[in-house]
């Protein structure tokens, strides 16, 4: 599905230099791979007729490019990948700007959280973790990205309180890519990762790693056919990542209004829809009204969250 260049006469402001889609985790990352997808479908389906290039600024669970945005504030040729961290980072006292300090333009996605194993471990079913969570839960080593108080570590601690084990002593190793995270565990450091679905497809394909359980609310397809939710085991733990886009704080509104018909009509092609699918991602498209929205009710829910799960205090 070839589209035609955004129309002119629908807008009154187009790109005129090359665009940069800022990741914050390095290549292969979380929040690397939605920004190389979407460069490749503007690409591929004309929508944007000058280069695109991805850049990659990792650190503090992408607000390091956020701070960049930040500094870029005037530069609507420069975009970044959105993630729950905009929201748990400055819950949790990191230095990491708002998402209100920004232009949210569009949410893309939801990726789903898969319990991953090294392939000789002795933890064979949802119902083994959680022995280890209900026992001697500080000596359970948990390798996670791409911060502290994300969704899944958020996904971790409920899984923690329902089965009466103690939160405050989960043993984690927070890294700024899960595919740190899964080195971290094929090393043998961690027992087990918490790591969006598709960042281990390579290792769960070569034998390497076996996945336990995900948190979606239904079963995943291809790789993941096999493998329960936690529902299946009782335990509402329902849990994604978001992958949005961000602007600056500076874009005016034809710049906004640009940005959001070209990203709508990138998420409609077979392209953006195949890109879906290869990487286990769920349609959770929504644009830039919508998408402020979601952040506000997200804002209060991810509060909520960490309070529940003991991560910041009930004041």
């Amino acid at each position: 599905m070839t589209l035609k260049p955004l129309d002119d006469s629908d807008l009154s402001w187009r790109p005129t230099c090359p665009i940069e889609i800022i990741a914050g985790t390095p290549p292969g990352g979380g929040q690397d791979r939605p920004a190389r997808s979407l460069a490749r479908v503007l690409e591929a389906v004309g929508l944007i007729d000058v280069p695109i290039t991805v850049i990659n600024i990792p650190g503090i669970g992408g607000g390091n490019a956020w701070k960049f945005l930040e500094k870029n504030s005037s530069n609507p040729h420069t975009i970044a990948i959105n993630s729950p961290t905009i929201i748990t980072n400055p819950l949790l006292g990191v230095v990491s700007p708002l998402y209100t300090e920004l232009c949210p333009l569009a949410n893309l996605y939801t990726e789903y959280i898969s319990f991953v194993v090294k392939s000789d471990s002795k933890i064979n079913s949802p119902e083994d973790i959680l022995d280890h969570l209900r026992g001697e839960v500080g000596k359970f080593k948990i390798a996670l990205a791409t911060a502290r108080g994300n969704v899944n570590h958020i996904a971790l601690a409920k899984l923690t309180q329902h089965i009466g084990g103690d939160v405050d002593k989960l043993d984690l190793n927070v890294f700024d890519s899960a595919r740190y995270a899964i080195a971290n565990v094929l090393s043998g450091e961690a027992q087990l990762g918490a790591i969006t679905a598709v960042s281990a497809v390579p290792e769960i394909t070569s034998g390497e790693l076996r996945v336990i359980a995900v948190s979606a609310p239904e079963r995943l397809q291809g790789l993941f056919e096999q493998v329960p939710t936690w529902l299946e085991s009782g335990i509402r733990c329902i849990a994604g990542t978001w992958r949005g886009v961000i602007g600056s704080a500076g874009l005016t509104q034809p710049q906004i209004n640009f940005w959001n018909q070209a990203l709508v009509s990138a998420s409609q092609t077979n392209e953006w829809k195949d890109e879906l699918a290869q990487h286990y991602w769920a349609n959770t498209y929504l644009d830039h009204l919508q998408t402020v929205d979601f952040l506000r009710q997200e804002s209060e829910e991810m509060k909520s969250d960490l309070k529940l799960v003991g991560l910041i205090n009930n004041s």
